[in-house]
């Protein structure tokens, strides 16, 4: 008796799943860095891009335009800013309705690179990196036509696919190699999470309750997290069972971390790439008699294509080994030479992965203070990050408050080494209303103040019966000095 050959197992819905999950996050990401552009780098906001292409145009010539690839080359202005960000929200939703899928992926990814290029340091982010990645690979594992067919009827999808795992897999591993490969004693002693919650740059409000837990319990968690992010990365190369197993203990990861922070679109995305670990079998039958066809054919033999697809996808995995292999060679003890030229570094779309490689032990905050005679200092109060005591950790994500987010990483340097900091002090002294745009409140709402100051503070969660404040904070003295706006000079020290 005949039996026919199995066909292998088919990812139809979920490469309908994921196509659609990758045009929301690139819907939040747009609509999230809209409000905010003309603030951060439109003529007059922190960061210029047409200043900064202008700068790279003196110092590259001609070579500028591929070492920053953008196309705000045609235009830098807040026009063009705006219109990169409502053209990203229009094709999103192209995408979201199923139109051509792999184009709008790469469209997309032209439009955030083009921002992203121009964006430093507001967009340096690494879920902007893995953005960029993904949207590079989605356009080998996405159908190109304005109706398409979900099945894979080609081994190029099949190679995308395959990209798209090994990136998660590069994602989870790579941030469990660098915690331990740092040296780190808290990820080490498996005491980081003493001071993640409240030390992380935009807790949410159960992050205050996790932070309560005893001691021995937030050691427990810690293991386990290097148990998700060490282990079961492997479990993404297993057995169809184990495949999804691996799957929902990384959607599960993302969820916890969901709960206590505000990291952006990183989570939603990285369950958007989980989604392609499970097949056709995995997902409920009302989805399957949606998207998958009645009858299966097999993948046509197409050698040249295939290899065409090989080849690529070679290419693509061999330029991002070299953050994994530094990694894990750091981790054996090892110094080994595996940096090699990467010629499409300019793209920003093959990236080494890893959050909280060094775990903050210490919340320092910068509270910007204005005054019209040096002697009465009155508080900007940001959206979103730690000011008021008694303001309690919001939901902010997916949209992400970029410059919130900035003032994090600029507390942990230095004042001299944050340019762009002084620039946004500045605009505050001219009270640009695009920068002002990005505060909660602005204490001067008739004139800008003579003089500006950064205060450091430490911030500390509160403990169970102190009080109804979240937070408590100790100076611990100035960031920077005191800065007026002299005649046609711009920003100039006072005092120090």
């Amino acid at each position: 008796m005949y039996l026919p050959k199995p066909l292998p197992p088919q990812f139809t819905v979920a490469r309908w799943v994921f196509s659609r999950a990758l045009a929301v996050v690139f819907f939040c990401a747009f609509a999230s860095l809209l409000p905010q552009v003309r603030g951060l780098m439109g003529a007059h906001g922190i960061a210029p891009a047409g200043q900064f292409l202008e700068r790279a145009e003196a110092q590259l010539g001609a070579g500028a335009r591929w070492v920053v690839p953008t196309l705000c080359w045609f235009g830098a202005g807040d026009g063009m800013l705006t219109a990169l960000c409502v053209a990203g929200i229009v094709i999103s939703l192209v995408m979201v309705a199923g139109v051509a899928p792999g184009g709008c992926s790469l469209a997309l990814w032209a439009l955030y690179l083009s921002l992203v290029s121009v964006g430093s340091p507001f967009l340096d982010f690494q879920w902007d990196g893995l953005l960029l990645e993904t949207a590079v690979l989605a356009a080998l594992a996405l159908p190109w036509r304005l109706r398409p067919e979900w099945e894979e009827s080609s081994p190029v999808p099949r190679f995308g696919r395959w990209l798209l795992w090994w990136l998660l897999f590069r994602l989870m591993f790579e941030s469990g190699v660098v915690k331990l490969a740092s040296g780190d004693p808290t990820w080490r002693g498996l005491t980081a999470l003493d001071f993640h919650f409240a030390t992380q740059p935009l807790p949410l409000w159960p992050a205050w309750f996790a932070h309560q837990a005893p001691r021995w319990m937030l050691r427990g968690a810690t293991f386990i997290m290097f148990a998700f992010e060490l282990v079961v990365p492997w479990l993404i190369f297993a057995p169809r069972r184990w495949r999804h197993a691996g799957a929902w203990a990384l959607v599960a990861l993302q969820v916890i971390i969901v709960v206590t922070g505000n990291y952006a679109f990183f989570n939603l995305l990285t369950i958007a790439l989980c989604a392609l670990l499970f097949d056709d079998a995995a997902w409920p039958r009302r989805w399957r008699e949606c998207v998958v066809p009645s009858v299966h054919w097999p993948v046509p033999p197409r050698p040249r294509l295939a290899l065409a697809g090989a080849i690529a996808a070679c290419v693509i995995a061999l330029l991002s080994l070299p953050p994994l292999l530094k990694d894990a060679a750091r981790l054996a003890g090892l110094d080994l030479p595996v940096e090699w030229a990467n010629p499409l570094a300019p793209l920003r779309s093959f990236n080494g992965y890893g959050l909280f490689a060094v775990m903050t032990t210490q919340r320092l905050e910068i509270i910007v203070e204005g005054s019209n005679d040096g002697v009465v200092w009155q508080e900007y109060e940001f959206h979103w990050k730690p000011g008021d005591v008694r303001a309690g950790p919001g939901l902010v994500a997916p949209h992400q408050p970029r410059l919130d987010w900035q003032m994090w990483f600029a507390a942990l340097g230095m004042w001299d080494r944050n340019p762009w900091f002084q620039s946004f002090l500045g605009r505050l002294l001219e009270g640009q209303p695009e920068v002002l745009g990005l505060l909660k409140t602005n204490p001067f709402p008739t004139h800008p103040p003579r003089y500006v100051r950064s205060m450091l503070y430490e911030y500390q969660f509160t403990r169970w019966g102190e009080g109804g404040a979240w937070w408590k904070r100790e100076l611990k003295g100035r960031y920077g000095p005191e800065i007026a706006l002299a005649p046609a000079a711009g920003p100039q020290r006072e005092t120090q």
